[in-house]
């Protein structure tokens, strides 16, 4: 490292250390001088200390490095610990976050300095942001039932630990199914729960549904479907998770049609009309639905658990066999009718339709062919939702997102086979 870049790296390292040690002492601003163990100042040497002791080790070699890295340390807890403790015992506490940020910012001083200065930039402006969120996590950890802290661990191994152990390539004695894609879909639904939970927690009932709903459609409709009808079958709110659902389907129809327009100006010109009138079928029974229930004074409460990772597993299944049936029709059918591949895969998903059959204008299929193919998938979509819903939602969940269903697929094909005429 030149005398250029060293200078660089440790005015870095300095850098970590006021920014933690600006923290650190803003909360203890009003103690008078002398009673706080480190501020502003001491922070600061401690990260340039680091970043000072990372550059005489550098010449040392690993294990050579490695020891006076450690020396240095162990020379920082032994200035610190002795004025920490006595701090601790004078106020009758007990807590160690100081202590820690210390050694946090003499290693994140020191990384500058060994060349990941970006790095340890981001480290520091992290480790900040937790030290001042003080208030808000002890508030959290007050306030956090164990189930959501179950949900939420369970999820996260589901993310960062099984997936990428998940085979990521269709299995022939599976019917050509993708575990990784299945355990993926199977995150995708257990988060969706986990984000129906907080929006139902945070923002009412009535009110978080429809939220959860919202945002869950920009992402999958369906899952958003499976998860609501699997809490209306647990004695949810019937109309309350139908109208999240139907409002997850109208957002779905609108990023249809947004990402026809930006993939197929011309394919997504002939059917934005169709698609909205779709949207708006789905929203204004939502809408309804949110309403009656509202003015029945009836407000759902947050479910007692985010989610069941069992019924989760299944959903996920159950789409898993879905596609794979409409990977066997879509190969039975090869490329002589592109419309009818549409409504088989439509089945599960409709963003495969909107981004490949595009591709095949005009070569294969006019511009013309390529909308109804797409127009079709959706269809095929809500009408598949509709039957989940049906079949593992409750009677009444099944019956009222069938109403709002039928309101946008009526809605939609009335617009399209206008503009056909």
């Amino acid at each position: 490292m030149n005398e250029e870049d060293l200078i660089r790296s440790l005015a870095v390292a300095l850098a970590i250390g006021l920014l933690v040690g600006a923290e650190r002492h803003w909360r203890e601003r009003d103690d008078a001088p002398g009673r706080r163990t480190a501020g502003v100042r001491t922070f600061a040497l401690v990260g340039l200390s680091g970043g000072i002791v990372a550059a005489l080790a550098a010449p040392l070699g690993p294990t050579g490095g490695a020891v006076l890295l450690a020396a240095g340390l162990f020379a920082l807890m032994a200035a610190l610990l002795p004025f920490a403790l006595r701090e601790a015992e004078a106020e009758d506490r007990f807590s160690a976050t100081s202590l820690v940020a210390a050694i946090g910012t003499y290693a994140l001083g020191a990384l500058a300095v060994a060349g990941e200065a970006r790095a340890a930039g981001a480290a520091a402006v992290a480790m900040t942001a937790v030290l001042a969120a003080r208030e808000q996590l002890h508030g959290l950890m007050a306030r956090i039932t164990w189930a959501e802290l179950r949900s939420a661990i369970l999820l996260l191994s589901m993310t960062l630990v099984a997936l990428p152990l998940v085979p990521d390539a269709p299995i022939p004695w599976l019917a050509g199914i993708n575990p990784h894609k299945v355990w993926t879909l199977a995150i995708l639904l257990a988060g969706i729960s986990f984000l129906g939970y907080l929006a139902v927690k945070l923002g009412g009932g009535q009110r978080g549904l429809l939220l959860a709903g919202a945002a869950g459609g920009l992402v999958s409709s369906t899952a958003v479907t499976l998860s609501n009808a699997a809490a209306a079958a647990r004695d949810g709110p019937a109309a309350a998770l139908a109208a999240g659902a139907l409002v997850a389907g109208a957002v779905s129809c609108l990023r249809t049609a947004g990402l026809a327009l930006l993939v197929a100006p011309e394919i997504g010109r002939a059917l934005w009309p169709a698609l909205l009138a779709a949207a708006a079928g789905m929203g204004v029974v939502a809408l309804l639905l949110a309403r009656r229930r509202a003015a029945a004074g009836d407000t759902p409460a947050a479910p007692a658990n985010p989610f069941e990772i069992g019924a989760v597993l299944r959903m996920a299944l159950l789409l898993g066999g879905v596609g794979a049936l409409a990977k066997f029709g879509a190969e039975w059918l090869g490329g002589r009718a592109v419309i009818l591949i549409a409504a088989v895969t439509g089945l599960t998903d409709v963003d495969a339709i909107t981004l490949s059959v595009p591709a095949l204008v005009p070569a294969t299929i006019t511009a013309a062919v390529a909308a109804q193919a797409v127009a079709v998938a959706v269809a095929t979509n809500i009408l598949a939702k509709a039957g989940y819903a049906l079949a593992l939602g409750s009677a009444r969940f099944g019956v009222l997102f069938g109403l709002g269903s039928a309101a946008g697929l009526g809605a939609g094909a009335a617009i399209m086979v206008a503009a056909l005429r």
